[in-house]
């Protein structure tokens, strides 16, 4: 993961304009050990108060925390709001000189009230599209005044009239005179459709709703039912890439080629997720202006926002601690380029290189005797474990039971297995291809059919082993066993006379 490193030092050489909905996140902080004696309501005693910058203002201070020199475009009222808005930015060193002040309107507020770190109550002040005629045109003016001196544009659009008509044909007129690069996060992208963004990126709940224009209910995503969404999204809007962010389920990527991957999450204890897209959009974009391939980039947006929703509040996240991460990270790679690198070292010290392949959706005893023994058969043992893309192309739409995250933990977990990854494609010929293992490890039940990465190991210079099995592999038996007893259950109950 040496090159990610790289970038990260890069992001110190970006010049980021950001554009965008600010305001002001306040967290009121006490303890509550009564209840009011006029109503049912817990009484808080205030023990501290927090401000920080939210919204375009988050993305423009996690720019700045990871190095970048950023300046923000945006307006707020003329309002003590206002002012402390503005002093936690220049805290961050975020360059306002471009911040409008408007009168007329009042700075979107959101105080939080927390008791004993729980939350009571969620108060918003300040006024949604209420910016006067002058400020936006002020706004316009400014932007054309500065696009040529950045190296990018990140736009944040909260929905809340920054981003109004006037200021996005000003854009799209801007990036026709100059190519830059335009990093879009948007309540509605739609409103985006004809800007030719670099990226865009909607969470999985707004990406829903730009392509059924409804709004979900008990929307669980899964990186299958995001390929889908992402591949209709960008029939609608003019972009060149899109990475739905699925919260803890990670990133999908797809771009005009038709490319397409998933970078899981991991799981994080306690997640904080006020903030976390902001931390992930501000990452991207540094790493692709810093020259990360649209991947690389957002594997380290990934890494930003697990970082941010470890902290507590809105914060942002440094360049320092983002480094740490993705060094530490470098000893236990789960990308395919950065695990490509270790074993070409572990190849010139003679090891040999033990692939394998598969699912593993229900682990269970023939799975743990197989990898146990396939890892007998060499010095290393890399396991390739299909991503919920492909295991519901091979499966069937409702499996994975479950999910690439879980499985890939599961399999990590076991002594035999020294390094596991996730790949998309429904067999392992390219990265066989890529990994050149010595040999490809594939269960007895295999013997005597044709195999389609067969060509594959044969281009690496390796060799095909079957290894004898005890038991059975199969998952779909286990499931089918799992839905036998649960039908003999219920017709139990049934001749009980209970829930009949």
């Amino acid at each position: 993961m040496a090159d990610l490193v790289d970038y990260v030092n890069r992001f110190r050489r970006a010049r980021i304009l950001v554009l965008g909905d600010v305001m002001l996140d306040s967290y009121l902080e006490g303890s509550a050990d009564r209840l009011c004696t006029e109503g049912p309501v817990p009484v808080v005693q205030k023990t501290s108060v927090q401000r920080a910058p939210g919204g375009a203002a988050n993305t423009a201070a996690n720019l700045a925390s990871l190095g970048a020199s950023v300046r923000l475009l945006s307006i707020v009222g003329e309002d003590p709001t206002g002012d402390a808005l503005l002093d936690c930015l220049s805290a961050a060193d975020v360059d306002c000189s471009l911040v409008v002040r408007d009168s007329s309107a009042s700075t979107i507020h959101k105080l939080r009230i927390l008791a004993d770190d729980q939350y009571v109550v969620r108060f918003d002040e300040g006024e949604a599209r209420s910016w006067s005629t002058s400020a936006l045109t002020a706004v316009e003016s400014l932007l054309e005044s500065t696009f040529d001196d950045c190296d990018a544009l990140v736009v944040s659009d909260y929905a809340y009239g920054v981003l109004c008509n006037q200021v996005l044909h000003r854009v799209q007129a801007l990036r026709r005179r100059s190519a830059k690069a335009m990093y879009v996060d948007a309540k509605d992208v739609r409103q985006y459709r004809n800007l030719a963004a670099s990226v865009i990126t909607p969470n999985h709940i707004e990406a829903h709703v730009a392509v059924e224009r409804t709004i979900p209910r008990d929307l669980r995503p899964d990186a299958g039912w995001a390929e889908t969404l992402a591949r209709r999204l960008l029939t609608l809007i003019d972009a060149e890439r899109v990475a739905i962010t699925l919260a803890a389920q990670g990133v999908l990527l797809l771009d005009r080629s038709g490319a397409v991957s998933h970078i899981p999450a991991y799981p994080v204890a306690h997640a904080n997720d006020v903030g976390a897209g902001d931390s992930f959009l501000a990452a991207l974009s540094l790493a692709m202006t810093a020259g990360a391939s649209f991947e690389e980039a957002a594997r380290i947006g990934v890494e930003a926002a697990r970082i941010a929703v470890t902290k507590r509040r809105t914060v942002a996240v440094e360049q320092q601690e983002l480094l740490q991460a993705i060094s530490l990270a470098q000893h236990h790679p789960t990308d395919e380029r950065s695990l490509t690198s270790l074993l070409e070292g572990l190849r010139r010290q003679g090891k040999t290189i033990v692939f394998t392949n598969g699912v593993f959706d229900i682990l269970h005893a023939g799975h743990v005797e197989f990898l146990r023994r396939a890892r007998s058969l060499g010095d290393v043992l890399v396991v390739g474990i299909n991503s919920d893309i492909s295991a519901s192309r091979l499966k069937g739409r409702n499996r994975p039971i479950n999910s690439e995250r879980d499985r890939m933990a599961l399999i990590e977990a076991l002594d035999a297995v020294d390094y596991a990854l996730l790949f998309d494609e429904d067999e392992p010929s390219e990265v066989i291809r890529r990994l050149r293992p010595s040999i490809h490890a594939k269960g007895g039940d295999y013997a005597g059919e044709s195999l389609p990465e067969a060509e594959a190991v044969r281009e690496v210079g390796g060799e095909v082993v079957f290894v004898p099995l005890i038991g059975s592999l199969s998952t779909s038996s286990v499931i089918e066993r799992i839905v036998e007893l649960e039908l003999e259950h219920r017709l139990h109950r049934v001749g009980q006379g209970v829930g009949a």
